[in-house]
């Protein structure tokens, strides 16, 4: 049977506390008990369905966990204060001091520099590879790896990982395959394809309206417990714990995060199709012309599309700027970063989000000064939209 995973968030049942169609939200820092014991035990890791502190846990936080644990197909999940809070402790959980990473080399800046600059310090070190090609990441697999690390679909440059090919490599070495899934909620299932942890940035399109920040780590079991442990988990210890006001927030969003990513889609193939006609140099999965489109064609989940992420060359930095600013005069969205909001977000990620890598690096991936990375929103009209972006094209010259 194919995977579903819309209708599992659509059979999650919860019941407030007073009989409300919304859980009810846990908005305490701290929990009671009637014995001494108790609390002992739930230190211990050893009462279920107690409650001792909510940087451990805490009732709205374990709803929103197993909503997207449901989501990705994972025995459990942990929800974090931010995307960066899910992806930092799983990488510090499974590696230290002396141990390996292989890493996709177009990733989130944020990311980037986490394995470039911080995780050295602690005697973690990374190779950063074409990920689209298996025989290079098998290549840089030493005796020392024990994590091979990708986007589904990378930030910035749309690179999709062909993830079951990892998958294969992960398991013939023993390795953990964490699989960042940010760009492809819906759309992919890593785990289905055999990764062992997949990680959001709940900030984006799971939440969907550029209010909050989060993240969440779906694993197994065993994972997600080490996370959590009071002892040594990373997730415990680093402290990057979602407040329970927000997860509930982030809960109610998801519920609609099917229809959000079908119409996210189905107008970023649009405008795709349409700037490529018009002789643009655009980026999409959705595009035949994409080199990984029948991968992801031969991933995807039915009905979400190819996302709502896509690129295009303008040919500078000077250009880039201008089309940005009178796009964003003209109404048509937000010269801004991040992603998955109900207006199109557009930036140059070359001098935003993956400023932290090296201009030479940025070269050698083919990331150039004149790329926009668009997060195209839920335009109801989205002809309408292509066509004042054509007019802003032709006012600056780039058409």
């Amino acid at each position: 049977m194919k995977f579903k995973p819309a209708n599992n968030i659509q059979d999650l049942q919860y019941f407030g506390e007073f009989g409300g169609v919304n859980p009810s939200i846990s908005d305490s820092s701290t929990y009671t008990f009637l014995s001494a014991k108790t609390m002992f035990d739930t230190f211990e890791g050893n009462a279920d369905g107690c409650y001792l502190y909510s940087r451990h846990s805490s009732p709205s936080n374990l709803y929103l966990g197993e909503a997207l644990a449901a989501m990705e197909g994972t025995e459990t999940a942990t929800v974090t204060a931010s995307g960066m809070g899910a992806i930092t402790p799983v990488l510090l959980q499974l590696c230290g001091n002396g141990d390996h990473i292989v890493s996709s080399r177009t990733i989130y800046g944020g990311t980037y520099a986490f394995l470039k600059n911080f995780t050295p310090r602690l005697g973690i070190d990374t190779s950063f590879v074409d990920i689209t090609k298996l025989d290079v990441v098998e290549a840089s697999i030493t005796k020392n790896t024990k994590v091979i690390y990708c986007e589904s679909v990378s930030n910035p440059l749309l690179e999709v990982a062909d993830i079951k090919g990892l998958s294969a490599l992960a398991k013939k070495h023993n390795l953990q395959l964490v699989v960042d899934n940010t760009f492809s909620p819906l759309s992919i299932s890593p785990v289905k394809l055999g990764a062992d942890v997949v990680i959001h940035s709940l900030t984006k399109f799971i939440n969907g309206s550029s209010d909050t920040v989060g993240g969440v780590v779906c694993g197994t079991q065993e994972l997600i417990d080490q996370l959590r442990n009071v002892n040594d988990g990373a997730a415990m210890l680093l402290g990057s714990t979602m407040d329970s006001l927000r997860a509930a927030s982030v809960l109610k969003n998801l519920r609609t995060l099917h229809i959000r990513m079908q119409q996210h889609s189905h107008n970023a193939q649009f405008l795709a199709e349409k700037f490529e006609n018009d002789n643009l140099k655009t980026v999409y999965p959705g595009l035949t012309s994409h080199p990984s489109h029948e991968l992801f064609t031969s991933m995807m989940n039915e009905k979400y599309g190819f996302g709502g992420m896509m690129t295009i060359d303008v040919g500078s930095l000077d250009k880039a700027n201008a089309l940005m600013e009178l796009m964003q005069d003209r109404n048509l969205g937000y010269l801004a970063v991040s992603l998955g909001f109900y207006k199109t977000l557009f930036s140059a990620p070359g001098s935003s989000t993956s400023s932290e890598i090296s201009e030479e690096e940025q070269i050698e991936m083919g990331l150039s000064d004149g790329l926009i990375r668009f997060s195209i929103g839920l335009d109801a009209d989205i002809e309408r939209t292509y066509n004042t972006m054509k007019t802003c094209m032709k006012d600056l010259g780039i058409l």
